[in-house]
């Protein structure tokens, strides 16, 4: 048991590690706020399963970089925007996109898996590409992924008032001349671009910690899409900035350490909600405003057969009697 705690958590020396892989520190908060901000509009738009379809192509392109001599960046990158732009472009619908995903996870990483059998490189380099490593951030690597999660979340604002309008409600959005696909394309490059930079940290296996898990922590304790994105920022920071200072002094790989803390977080959150008496993806009925939503009082309005949706904070609300119906 004591070896086993030993390799776990070791403590010597560590204020030299921490100065020798300040990188790896640096990374993993960058990422941590890019990846929770990204999780946000993935739980959104239902697009957990498309996170592991992209990882795996990412995975087989990381794995080619390594063999053909071109990078593990440059390779992870390409693996990811392909895999990104074919469920984008074929995948519109939830089924067909499933479908798609389900056809690209295999053949990545079977590709994945040639690549690493052939590459007659150091195993430590394979197994990272896997399960992540924390010697890995080097200079370039972080310069690298400084620039694309700049690009990512420059995007990501770019798009966010219309992206959410569309993840909220699609068909309304459509009908209302908001450009959907476009959209759902657009957000699908910037998910394989931050895909393709977690994999370098937390490897490509466990990459739903980052991109899945904080948001749906933060949905459990809040109905607002700003409040999500804020929480689920932070769970991810938390998650990788913490399991990467447990990791430093450790013979473990670090995605251990990360996906449990980002566990442990979710399971807090799900506590917290059933004391409130909260759940997902619930109805919140509260009295109605003062002064009731009407044409032309500056909230987006969502027209549905039987009544008409408010946006109003980040959410939807619909009058009924005496009371609004928040959801």
């Amino acid at each position: 048991m004591s070896t086993w705690l030993s390799q776990l958590f070791n403590f010597a020396d560590y204020g030299q590690l921490f100065s020798l892989l300040i990188n790896s520190v640096i990374a993993g908060a960058i990422l941590g706020i890019v990846g929770g901000l990204v999780a946000t509009f993935v739980m959104q738009r239902d697009l957990a399963f498309a996170v592991h379809g992209i990882s795996e192509l990412s995975f087989a392109g990381g794995a080619a970089g390594l063999l053909f001599g071109i990078g593990v960046v440059p390779g992870a990158l390409g693996g990811s925007i392909v895999a990104a732009a074919i469920i984008g472009i074929f995948g519109a619908q939830a089924r067909r996109r499933n479908s798609v995903i389900g056809v690209i996870m295999p053949f990545g990483l079977g590709l994945g898996i040639l690549f690493l059998s052939l590459y007659p490189g150091r195993t430590a380099n394979k197994f990272g590409l896997l399960t992540g490593q924390i010697v890995a951030v080097d200079d370039p690597k972080l310069g690298a992924l400084m620039v694309i999660s700049l690009i990512v979340a420059i995007g990501l604002l770019a798009i966010w008032r219309p992206l959410t309008f569309a993840s909220l409600d699609p068909d309304v959005a459509e009908a209302r001349g908001v450009p959907t696909r476009f959209l759902s394309l657009a957000f699908m490059i910037l998910l394989g671009l931050t895909v393709a930079v977690s994999v370098q940290i937390v490897g490509s296996l466990l990459v739903l910690a980052i991109l899945v898990t904080p948001a749906a922590a933060a949905m459990r304790l809040t109905h607002s899409p700003t409040r999500v994105a804020l929480l689920s920022m932070a769970f991810a920071f938390v998650s990788l900035v913490g399991g990467i200072l447990l990791a430093l002094g450790s013979s473990i790989p670090i995605s251990p350490y990360v996906t449990t803390i980002s566990f442990l977080i979710y399971l807090a959150a799900s506590a917290v909600a059933a004391l409130r008496g909260t759940s997902h993806r619930s109805f919140k009925v509260h009295p109605a405003h003062s002064e009731p939503h009407h044409e032309g009082d500056g909230h987006e309005s969502l027209s549905h057969e039987d009544h008409v949706d408010h946006l109003h904070d980040g959410h939807k609300h619909f009058q009924h009697g005496d009371h609004v119906h928040e959801h």
